[in-house]
């Protein structure tokens, strides 16, 4: 099954996503660019508060850490965004779409 990733950031915003989206070449909206091996899905939105979550789903962690220090890591210093105020990975245990 595959790893799923939740990264918030309390302090992030619509235009840190599409700014750090912009450095790594990928268009979140049509799916154009150069997405990372494993990576199966990606969810983006904006919290209550006024915060934004990220949650990714992968293959397997590795896949994911390769990518956060080869590409998204510097992608993320070089837009300037504050550090996620929650990393958390789960299992999953399958998943179903109605």
């Amino acid at each position: 099954m595959p790893d799923t990733l939740i990264l918030e950031f309390a302090e992030g915003s619509v235009d840190d996503f599409n700014a750090v989206n912009a450095i790594l070449g990928l268009d979140f909206g049509s799916g154009s660019g150069d997405w990372p091996a494993g990576l199966r899905h990606i969810q983006a939105g904006t919290t209550d508060s006024g915060g934004l979550v990220v949650i990714e789903n992968w293959d397997t962690r590795e896949q994911q850490e390769a990518f956060m220090h080869s590409r998204l890591g510097p992608a993320l210093a070089q837009a300037e965004v504050p550090a996620p105020s929650r990393v958390e990975w789960f299992s999953g245990l399958g998943s179903h779409t109605p």
